[in-house]
C-alpha cells in the first residue's frame, strides 16, 4: 500500500487547522481539514482494519495537539509575538479619580474653564474635572464652590460677589 497519500492528508489536515486559527473562513477551512483526515482514515481502512484504527488514533492525537500548539505555544514564539496583538495595559491611576479623591474636594473653590450648561469643565488646584452646575448656566471664568459629591459627580454652586 502507498502510505504517502494518507500521511500527506494528515499533514494537510494539521496545516488547515493552523490556517483556520488565523484566516477567517467561517469554518470552510475546518470542513476541508475534516475531509482530509476522513480521507486519510478511509484509505487506511481500505488497506486493513489495524491500519485504519491506527489512523484513528493518530488523528485523535494529531488534532488536539495541533490546536494546543497553535493556541498555547505559538503566541509565545518570536514570530507569534510579532503577529499577535498584546492586550492593553490596565489603567493604573491614570483614569477617573476614585470617589475618595472627589470627597476631598467638598467645599473647595475653583474656576469654570468651559461654560456649565449645566455640565462643563472646572479647574481645582490645577486639576481639570467635569462638574454639574446647581442651577442653570454658569459662564467661563466664574468662581464656583463644590457643594455636593456623589460618587464621581461634582455639583458646584456659583459664588456671588458680596
Amino acid at each position: 500500500m502507498n502510505w504517502i497519500i494518507p500521511i500527506c492528508l494528515f499533514i494537510a489536515c494539521a496545516a488547515l487547522l493552523v490556517a483556520e486559527v488565523f484566516v477567517p473562513s467561517g469554518g470552510l477551512i475546518s470542513i476541508c481539514a475534516i475531509a482530509c483526515v476522513a480521507g486519510g482514515i478511509s484509505l487506511l481502512f481500505n488497506h486493513s482494519a489495524v491500519a485504519g484504527w491506527i489512523g484513528v488514533l493518530v488523528a485523535g492525537t494529531l488534532i488536539p495537539t495541533v490546536l494546543f500548539i497553535t493556541y498555547k505555544i505559538f503566541p509565545k514564539t518570536r514570530f507569534g509575538k510579532a503577529v499577535i496583538l498584546t492586550p492593553p495595559d490596565q489603567c493604573k491611576g491614570d483614569g477617573v479619580p476614585s470617589s475618595k479623591q472627589y470627597d476631598a474636594l467638598l467645599g473647595k473653590i475653583g474656576c469654570v474653564i468651559t461654560p456649565l450648561r449645566p455640565v462643563g469643565m472646572c479647574i481645582f488646584s490645577g486639576q481639570r474635572l467635569e462638574c454639574v452646575a446647581e442651577s442653570g448656566y454658569v459662564d467661563t471664568g466664574k468662581k464656583i464652590k463644590v457643594i455636593d459629591v456623589e460618587s464621581t459627580q461634582l455639583t458646584v454652586r456659583l459664588i456671588k460677589k458680596s
